[in-house]
């Protein structure tokens, strides 16, 4: 019995980590998009469906690469792996339009903002 309620506590602090995830990213990317040049997000489901894609590419690419994508994580690596995820993010959500330019601003902006911020979002 010891050992489903540990199972269940354990399973309850996932799922409350992802969302606590997803929220943090989501506020971070609003406040991102609403200070950067050439960074739109057109409405709230783009902007929570873009939040969901930027996390899985980080993890994904995290994993791939064993690198990590936080732009102040890994120094220019992690910051280039930013901006290549943010950039690659307008390919895939619609209504989260960004430019090349704008994806590098994204990048430094999303670092500072996410070290202020608590919560690990990208």
């Amino acid at each position: 019995m010891a050992t489903n309620d540990a199972q269940t506590r354990e399973t309850g602090s996932t799922i409350g980590a992802i969302i606590g995830r997803l929220v943090a990213a989501s506020v971070i990317l609003a406040i991102t998009a609403f200070i950067t040049p050439g960074f739109t997000i057109s409405n709230i489901w783009s902007l929570i469906v873009a939040a969901v894609v930027l996390s899985l590419l980080d993890y994904g690419l995290a994993k791939l690469l064993k690198a990590d994508a936080s732009p102040f994580g890994r120094g220019i690596v992690g910051f280039i792996l930013a901006v290549a995820i943010i950039y690659a993010t307008s390919f895939i959500v619609p209504g989260y339009n960004v430019t090349l330019f704008g994806a590098v601003i994204a990048a430094l902006i999303f670092g500072i903002v996410d070290a202020v911020i608590p919560g690990k979002a990208m």
